[in-house]
């Protein structure tokens, strides 16, 4: 029986990953056996600047965090050397990054498993979550398209304007008249 220190340490951890898993958009989780320390570092570094976590996690804990948030589906991935990439912020981050990282160092880097808003994924929806780009990205295409017929008339007005004998300059303001 572990003494009850170690026991509330544990208690903690899963308490801890439990609150990171529920709380991201997305993440994956991936066997990292047989990368190099520079592989990994080169792989921590993009993650970190991207704000994705990242890190290690001990595959028994890891299950109780998993269960405790209800993706019970991942219990059969937890064996072997695990690592958890996970976002707050983006949900296609973590998954693009690890999955190009998968395909750049070989079989020595795969992916288990993957969730997105407490579902867990399958490979078919990961690659294709994988081929889309970032959150950021996204927006500024829905915005792009939102602001092009607004653009085009802005530009078809001015064209008449132009073509009437107008100008499109803003007129220079007149000095007031003096009394």
């Amino acid at each position: 029986m572990p003494n009850a220190r170690v026991l509330s340490e544990k208690q903690a951890i899963v308490e801890a990953l439990a609150e990171r898993i529920k709380g991201a958009e997305a993440g994956v989780f991936v066997d990292y056996r047989g990368i190099t320390v520079a592989q990994d570092t080169q792989l921590r570094a993009e993650l970190r600047d991207n704000g994705v976590e990242y890190n290690v996690v001990k595959n028994t804990l890891a299950r109780f965090a998993v269960d405790k948030v209800g993706l019970n589906g991942l219990d059969h991935v937890l064996n072997g050397t695990t690592s958890l990439a996970t976002s707050a912020t983006d949900p296609i981050l973590p998954i693009r990054i690890i999955s190009e990282y998968a395909k750049k160092f070989g079989n020595v880097f795969e992916i288990k498993a993957g969730f997105m808003d407490g579902q867990v994924l399958t490979d078919e929806q990961m690659a294709e979550i994988a081929e889309l780009p970032s959150k950021d990205a996204l927006y500024s295409k829905v915005l792009g398209t939102m602001l092009a017929p607004i653009t085009s008339l802005a530009v078809c007005l001015g064209q008449i304007l132009e073509q009437k004998g107008g100008s499109v300059e803003p007129a220079a303001e007149e000095a007031p008249a003096e009394a």
